[in-house]
């Protein structure tokens, strides 16, 4: 019997059974073989392998024979989306690959994945074994790190790292560049900075001084490259930290995960806020941090009210348990393609989503 070390950035466990697999093998067996739980871990042809994943995506995207009731409510779409989204990335991770101790990929015509495993993952190591579908998501992501994400609001690119939410809805950066800054504001905190692209937007328009905090290692690593890459590393702060600071800023930002889920993989940490905690944890820390006369500024999607996720008198509760009162309200309609999408099975609440920045200050 052989083993080797499993790794899986989503905190996957190792499948319990595993045979190995190589070009002989069809899709409809490949198939088979992972909605039973068996993993294969290939020993043929890389670029053959990535055709058999994407005939395998195929087939976990046929319609089944008989279509399911439709969803009593919105939240109930949600949940069956999600439990779909998980059984399709459990299956289709069912395709394993060999990794070398120096990240080689040990396959006929494989690609040289050194520098995106070593961006990802950091230094080598040991052998191990991953899935396919997890390797070519770190491709993608590396591609995107080197080439950047354009940002008009900023006249700049961004360049997110593996495992850090791009800014490609850039509707909540406009809507940061849009908001009127307080009188005299010489400080402002970014709560959860991310790629660090609103406290770059933040010392851009004038900010003096700017302390941008995140509790995720890669978050940090990625702010504080953006900012020197943008020639901005000395008036932007960025400190570990679960939200926030020390101290008193007469400007708050934060832009927290929009929908009260669990996050299945790290990346999904930027999207779902499992009990809003990030966001109540904003809300309910703010009369602690928010100078006098300043303001806080909450950027958020009201995606999760059309998904019956949390009300709106919820949000408004929260507001007022936390000593706040309502300044203004800036609101803009997403444009990304989903929005458009009709096939989208949560396509009537993303149609209807708005995205908005609360101004809010101290009663």
């Amino acid at each position: 019997m052989r083993s080797a070390r499993w790794h899986s950035e989503g905190g996957t466990a190792p499948p319990g059974k595993v045979v190995v697999a190589d070009d002989r093998i069809t899709a409809d067996a490949a198939y088979r073989l992972a909605c039973e739980g068996t993993a294969l871990l290939w020993r043929g042809d890389f670029q053959n392998a990535r055709q058999l994943l994407q005939a395998m995506a195929r087939r976990v995207e046929r319609k089944p024979r008989r279509a399911p009731a439709e969803p009593a409510t919105a939240a109930e779409a949600f949940h069956r989306y999600r439990l779909a989204q998980s059984q399709r990335a459990r299956t289709l991770g069912m395709l394993l690959l060999p990794f070398d101790d120096d990240y080689v990929v040990p396959l006929r015509r494989a690609p040289d994945v050194r520098e995106a495993c070593a961006a990802a993952y950091g230094p080598a190591a040991g052998p191990f074994v991953a899935s396919l579908r997890e390797l070519l998501g770190l491709i993608g992501a590396h591609e995107w790190r080197k080439k950047g994400v354009a940002v008009p609001a900023l006249g700049a690119r961004i360049h997110p790292h593996y495992g850090v939410f791009a800014p490609v809805r850039g509707e909540y950066v406009d809507l940061v560049a849009a908001a009127p800054l307080p009188a005299a504001c010489t400080l402002a905190f970014d709560i959860g900075t991310g790629t660090g692209v609103l406290a770059a937007l933040l010392a851009q328009r004038g900010v003096a001084r700017v302390v941008a905090t995140d509790q995720d290692p890669r978050a940090l690593a990625c702010a504080v490259e953006n900012l020197a890459r943008l020639d901005l590393a000395d008036r932007v702060e960025v400190i570990a930290a679960d939200l926030f600071p020390p101290g008193r800023a007469p400007l708050i930002v934060c832009n927290p995960p929009w929908l009260p889920a669990r996050a299945a993989s790290p990346l999904e940490r930027a999207v779902y806020d499992p009990d809003s905690r990030m966001l109540m944890g904003f809300i309910g820390g703010l009369a602690a941090h928010l100078a006098p006369g300043g303001e806080a500024w909450l950027v958020l999607s009201d995606l999760a009210e059309h998904l019956g996720l949390r009300t709106r008198d919820e949000l408004l509760a929260a507001f007022d348990a936390g000593g706040l009162r309502r300044v203004g309200r800036l609101d803009a309609k997403p444009s990304h393609p989903r929005s458009a999408d009709r096939s989208d099975p949560l396509h009537a609440a993303r149609a209807a989503e708005l995205t908005s920045l609360w101004r809010l200050a101290l009663r």
